[in-house]
Protein backbone atom coordinates (compact mmCIF):
# COMPACT_ATOMS: atom_id res chain seq x y z
CA UNK A 1 0.00 0.00 0.00
CA UNK A 2 1.01 3.34 -0.76
CA UNK A 3 2.79 5.17 2.16
CA UNK A 4 0.42 8.39 2.23
CA UNK A 5 -2.70 6.07 1.82
CA UNK A 6 -1.18 4.26 4.30
CA UNK A 7 -1.02 7.39 6.66
CA UNK A 8 -3.64 9.09 5.49
CA UNK A 9 -5.89 5.61 6.80
CA UNK A 10 -4.34 6.08 10.11
CA UNK A 11 -4.98 9.61 10.53
CA UNK A 12 -8.67 8.89 9.70
CA UNK A 13 -9.23 5.65 11.84
CA UNK A 14 -7.59 7.58 14.69
CA UNK A 15 -9.85 10.61 14.14
CA UNK A 16 -12.81 8.54 13.76
CA UNK A 17 -12.83 7.69 17.68
CA UNK A 18 -11.85 11.15 18.25
CA UNK A 19 -7.93 10.75 19.12
CA UNK A 20 -5.91 13.77 20.56
CA UNK A 21 -3.13 15.82 19.92
CA UNK A 22 -2.18 13.17 16.46
CA UNK A 23 1.45 13.72 15.49
CA UNK A 24 2.65 11.84 12.63
CA UNK A 25 7.00 12.20 12.04
CA UNK A 26 9.11 11.20 8.70
CA UNK A 27 11.81 8.71 10.12
CA UNK A 28 12.83 8.07 6.59
CA UNK A 29 16.36 9.46 7.99
CA UNK A 30 16.43 8.16 10.98
CA UNK A 31 15.73 4.45 10.19
CA UNK A 32 15.47 2.01 7.69
CA UNK A 33 12.99 -0.36 9.98
CA UNK A 34 9.89 2.29 9.20
CA UNK A 35 9.08 5.44 7.57
CA UNK A 36 6.45 6.90 9.45
CA UNK A 37 5.79 6.99 13.52
CA UNK A 38 2.12 8.45 14.61
CA UNK A 39 1.57 9.40 17.83
CA UNK A 40 -2.03 9.86 19.11
CA UNK A 41 -3.82 10.32 22.89
CA UNK A 42 -6.46 8.62 24.27
CA UNK A 43 -8.00 9.82 27.17
CA UNK A 44 -8.35 5.94 29.16
CA UNK A 45 -7.71 2.77 29.16
CA UNK A 46 -10.66 1.84 26.96
CA UNK A 47 -10.49 4.43 24.37
CA UNK A 48 -6.33 3.60 23.58
CA UNK A 49 -7.80 -0.02 22.83
CA UNK A 50 -10.80 1.70 20.82
CA UNK A 51 -8.12 3.75 18.61
CA UNK A 52 -5.63 0.96 18.16
CA UNK A 53 -9.04 -1.58 17.19
CA UNK A 54 -10.33 1.45 14.58
CA UNK A 55 -6.66 1.70 13.14
CA UNK A 56 -6.50 -2.37 12.93
CA UNK A 57 -10.07 -2.78 11.11
CA UNK A 58 -9.81 0.65 9.03
CA UNK A 59 -5.83 -0.81 7.30
CA UNK A 60 -7.21 -4.09 6.71
CA UNK A 61 -10.58 -3.17 5.03
CA UNK A 62 -8.16 -1.66 2.61
CA UNK A 63 -6.40 -4.67 2.31
CA UNK A 64 -3.11 -3.79 4.20
CA UNK A 65 -1.05 -5.63 6.43
CA UNK A 66 -0.93 -5.38 9.92
CA UNK A 67 2.27 -7.19 11.48
CA UNK A 68 1.40 -6.90 15.68
CA UNK A 69 -0.47 -5.04 17.85
CA UNK A 70 0.80 -5.05 21.62
CA UNK A 71 -0.35 -3.45 24.79
CA UNK A 72 -3.54 -3.61 24.47
CA UNK A 73 -3.80 -5.40 27.93
CA UNK A 74 -3.11 -2.84 30.23
CA UNK A 75 -3.94 0.36 27.46
CA UNK A 76 -1.57 2.94 28.78
CA UNK A 77 0.08 2.54 25.76
CA UNK A 78 -0.83 0.74 22.63
CA UNK A 79 1.17 0.19 19.82
CA UNK A 80 -0.21 -1.12 15.82
CA UNK A 81 2.98 -1.50 14.06
CA UNK A 82 1.76 -1.26 10.12
CA UNK A 83 5.47 -2.22 8.59
CA UNK A 84 6.18 1.55 6.91
CA UNK A 85 3.90 2.94 9.49
CA UNK A 86 4.02 2.60 13.41
CA UNK A 87 1.04 3.82 15.61
CA UNK A 88 1.87 4.80 19.33
CA UNK A 89 -1.38 6.00 21.01
CA UNK A 90 -0.81 6.84 24.25
CA UNK A 91 -2.54 7.83 27.45
CA UNK A 92 -0.92 11.74 27.91
CA UNK A 93 0.78 10.51 30.99
CA UNK A 94 2.63 8.13 29.45
CA UNK A 95 3.06 10.25 26.61
CA UNK A 96 4.45 13.03 29.08
CA UNK A 97 6.56 10.31 30.26
CA UNK A 98 8.06 8.64 27.49
CA UNK A 99 8.61 11.87 25.13
CA UNK A 100 8.53 9.97 22.22
CA UNK A 101 8.22 13.22 20.14
CA UNK A 102 11.62 13.99 21.36
CA UNK A 103 13.41 10.89 19.87
CA UNK A 104 11.49 10.94 16.53
CA UNK A 105 12.13 14.40 15.90
CA UNK A 106 10.32 17.89 16.63
CA UNK A 107 8.81 18.48 13.57
CA UNK A 108 5.83 16.58 12.90
CA UNK A 109 4.79 15.74 8.71
CA UNK A 110 2.27 18.16 7.71
CA UNK A 111 -1.09 16.20 7.21
CA UNK A 112 -4.41 17.67 6.78
CA UNK A 113 -6.79 16.56 9.57
CA UNK A 114 -10.58 16.40 9.10
CA UNK A 115 -12.11 19.82 9.29
CA UNK A 116 -14.61 20.07 12.71
CA UNK A 117 -17.97 18.65 12.03
CA UNK A 118 -20.73 21.60 10.81
CA UNK A 119 -22.42 22.91 13.99
CA UNK A 120 -19.71 22.31 16.33
CA UNK A 121 -17.05 25.22 17.37
CA UNK A 122 -13.64 24.36 17.32
CA UNK A 123 -11.80 24.84 20.38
Amino acid sequence: MDLRKLQRLVVDALEDVKAQDIRVFNTTGLTELFDRVVIASGTSNRQTRALASSVVEKVKDAGGHVISVEGTEAGEWVLVDLGDVVVHIMQPAARDYYALEEIWGGKPVRVKLAPPARGRVAA
